[in-house]
């Protein structure tokens, strides 16, 4: 990678040690996915702000990243949603010891690195800027590379921070036009009415992606079909696409045509697949919590849930509506949220219900109109039996608290897991195969058993924080550990989060000895970059296969190269 004078003095050290662990993350980035030079940004937008998803390996990494005092950042750089409303702690009941404290020293941390608290996982909205950005938070990342005039990769949360210490990202993927193009084909047979019903397509979208489908940068859809696809539609349909890694969609007649394509499958989305999946989702017993506005509502979405709610009373505190802070003012002047509040509801700031610690002695079941939130609330992260319908349907539930009376269990209905397929086979005698490492490490030695899977690895809500055990049914290895194991696994899915659990796996020392990813890893790699914990990748064989689960392997790297040999297999 080419760099110019201003980023070789970062890199030296010239600028201080703060930009310089950043700049070397990005070069790391850069180097393993081919990019030959680092580009400045416009925009970057940084997740991992919650205690419950970032954890203490979150506050941690802030800690010492920060320890050289305040620092201003390079580029505007916006804030993602914290885990809490701390004007309202009180009314949202978190049952978690200094959880508002743990909360203020991760705010303070990222305003010392000269970060706007916006506090929002919708920063498109009211965008006005175009060029190349860094953006982690899943939603928006799809979202801005489908309808706004921003490109940006699937930037985790510490490749945004470090971009935005720097003000540079590395040059490749969803940068270049020749990468933007759709990989599936995705037919959409029945009308969809209304937001919840584009959240459940794009949910059905990620939920048919394949292990074995060749898809670099995340699986990109080519919609066809729809007919109509206002703004709180486009925010429902690519968040809950982005819950699968897809970094961008093209929808037939509302986004720019794509130059070419390059499909690995055609779906077909109909009306007995809509309403199978709201007969699924629909609740079995009493919802005890319906929370609104997951990425945070809109002002449309805020004004509807207000519309549906004057004139009406529900329990107080039964329903949350999770907005931003500007468009709670919006809201506020058009006295929305004095609707919304006068009939009980609480209306939360800075906060959405994915990031959210409830109290589990009174939460057990939660109703929402995301199919977002159902993803991560029903995940390690909350492990809360979640249902999802339409607002207005949320709204009646709300209204009536004994409206569901069937005390069935949700243990079958509600769990509905992927379909995960491995093509794994078992192989026979031993083997060497060479990759590269990480720019920034020079030589190590490890030797250790082989965890592996060919199927991609979601670390926020199914990989235990604490354990390094994988909890996610339908996944290869639901309920094996990766601690101090040598894992090998294409690559992470799902939140951009997911640097903070493996860097809280390694802090406690339950995280993988080494990594081995075959693709690329905007995910794992920056946590391996800052601890120095040895990283492989760009095998001339796929170790994914050629290396069975449980092997014994030795991996060393030495002038940028790395050796992988099995030990002793039958």
């Amino acid at each position: 990678m080419k760099l110019t004078p201003e980023q070789e003095r970062i890199l030296e050290g010239k600028e201080g040690a703060t930009k310089q662990k950043a700049i070397r993350l990005l070069i790391d980035l850069g180097e393993a996915a081919g990019a030959k030079r680092l580009v400045s940004v416009v925009s970057a937008h940084v997740s991992g702000v919650s205690p419950l998803t970032g954890g203490d390996g979150l506050i941690k990494f802030l800690k010492d990243l920060t320890a050289g005092g305040k620092s201003e950042t390079a580029v505007e750089t916006t804030l993602n949603s914290a885990g809490c409303d701390r004007t309202k702690f009180e009314e949202m009941d978190i049952p978690v010891k200094d959880y508002v404290k743990k909360q203020q020293t991760i705010l303070d941390a990222y305003e010392n690195l000269g970060i706007n608290l916006t506090l929002s996982c919708t920063p498109y909205d009211n965008l006005n800027v175009e060029g190349n950005a860094s953006w982690a938070e899943s939603n928006a990342v799809c979202f801005a590379n489908s309808y706004t005039k921003l490109r940006t990769n699937r930037e985790s949360g510490l490749s945004a921070i470090a971009t935005s210490i720097c003000g540079f990202t590395p040059e490749y993927g969803l940068l270049f036009d020749e990468n933007r193009i759709p990989n599936l084909k995705v037919t959409v047979n029945c009308e969809l009415d209304e937001p919840v019903d584009y959240s459940i397509l794009g949910d059905w979208i990620g939920k048919q992606i394949q292990p074995k489908w060749k898809i670099e940068y995340g699986p990109i859809p080519h919609i066809f079909g729809i007919k109509s696809l206002n703004s709180e539609c486009r925010k429902a349909l690519t968040a809950a696409a982005a819950n699968y890694g897809s970094p961008m969609l093209f929808v037939d007649g509302f986004t720019e045509n794509p130059k070419k394509t390059n499909l690995n499958a055609e779906l077909i989305f109909t009306k007995s697949d809509l309403e199978k999946r709201y007969s699924e989702l629909a609740p079995k017993e009493i919802v005890d919590l319906i929370t609104i506005g997951c990425p945070q509502a809109s002002y449309e979405e805020v004004q509807r849930t207000a519309e549906l709610l004057n004139g009406k009373q529900i329990p107080k505190g039964r329903l949350w509506l999770f907005t931003s802070s500007d468009n709670f003012e919006r809201a506020n002047k058009k006295g929305f949220i004095k609707m919304v509040e006068d009939a009980g509801g609480l209306v939360l700031r800075e906060t959405c219900p994915e990031v959210v610690h409830y109290n589990h002695s009174k939460i057990k079941h939660i109703l929402t109109n995301s199919m977002k939130a159902e993803h991560y609330l029903k995940s390690g992260l909350n492990s809360i039996n979640t249902s999802v319908m339409k607002l207005s349907d949320c709204v009646e539930h709300a209204i009536s608290p004994k409206l569901v009376t069937n005390k069935q269990s949700l243990s079958k209905d509600k769990k509905i897991a992927k379909h995960l397929v491995s093509e794994k086979t078992k192989q026979i005698g031993d083997i060497t195969i060479n990759g590269k490492g990480l720019k920034s490490q020079n030589k190590w030695n490890v030797k250790g058993e082989a965890l592996v899977t060919d199927v991609p690895i979601t670390f926020l809500g199914f990989v235990n924080r604490n354990t390094g055990v994988i909890e996610e049914e339908g996944h290869p290895l639901n309920g094996q550990s990766m601690a101090k194991k040598i894992l090998i696994f294409p690559k992470g899915s799902g939140s951009t989060v997911a640097p903070y659990v493996l860097l809280g796996l390694f802090y406690n020392g339950n995280g993988p000895m080494a990594i081995i990813n075959t693709d690329l890893d905007q995910q794992t790699i920056p946590a391996c970059s800052l601890l120095g914990v040895p990283y492989a990748h760009s095998f001339d064989d796929n170790p994914c296969q050629t290396v069975n689960n449980g092997d014994k392997i030795k991996l060393k790297l030495k002038n940028g190269k790395v050796k992988l040999e099995t030990l002793s297999r039958a």
